[in-house]
C-alpha cells in the first residue's frame, strides 16, 4: 500500500460514487464531478487518499465564517475509507491531512458532523481528540 494525499479532481468522480454511497448517500458521477469544480473554485479542495492510482478515502471540506466565532470554522463534511482497507491509517491520515489545510486557511477550530449510526466513526473521531459538543438538526428544504 502506498498511500497519497491529494486534492480531488473532476476526473475522480466516478471512483467516489461507491465510497459516498457507503454512507448512504446517492449520488451521480456528473453531480459529483460538477460539485468537486464548485467547491475547488472556493479555495476549498477536497481530498483523496490514492493507492497507487486507485481511490481508496474521501475528506471533503468547507471553511465557514460565523458571526459568534474569532476565526473561522473548518468543518469536515465527509470523510470515508474502502471498507476493507479500514484500520490502516488511511482515515488518520485523510485527518491530519484535513486539519493541516483548515490550519493554514485561519480555521481556528474545526468540527464535523457524523450519522447516529456510524457509532465505530464516532469513536475514531473520539480517538483522534474530537469531543461531542452539540447535536445536529436538519430539515429538508
Amino acid at each position: 500500500m502506498n498511500i497519497q494525499i491529494r486534492e480531488a479532481t473532476p476526473e475522480d468522480a466516478e471512483a467516489l460514487i461507491p465510497l459516498i454511497e457507503l454512507l448512504r448517500h446517492k449520488v451521480t458521477a456528473e453531480g459529483v464531478r460538477q460539485r468537486i469544480e464548485q467547491i475547488a473554485s472556493h479555495d476549498c479542495p477536497q481530498l483523496v487518499a490514492d493507492d497507487n492510482g486507485t481511490v481508496v478515502g474521501l475528506c471533503g471540506l468547507h471553511v465557514m465564517t460565523a458571526l459568534h466565532r474569532e476565526k473561522p470554522v473548518g468543518r469536515i463534511t465527509i470523510l470515508v475509507v474502502a471498507e476493507h482497507l479500514r484500520g490502516r491509517g488511511i482515515g488518520e491520515k485523510l485527518v491530519a491531512a484535513a486539519e493541516q489545510r483548515l490550519r493554514a486557511a485561519g480555521c481556528g477550530m474545526i468540527e464535523l458532523t457524523s450519522n447516529d449510526w456510524l457509532v465505530e466513526a464516532h469513536q475514531f473521531y473520539a480517538k483522534l481528540g474530537y469531543q461531542q459538543t452539540s447535536k445536529r438538526f436538519a430539515k429538508a428544504l
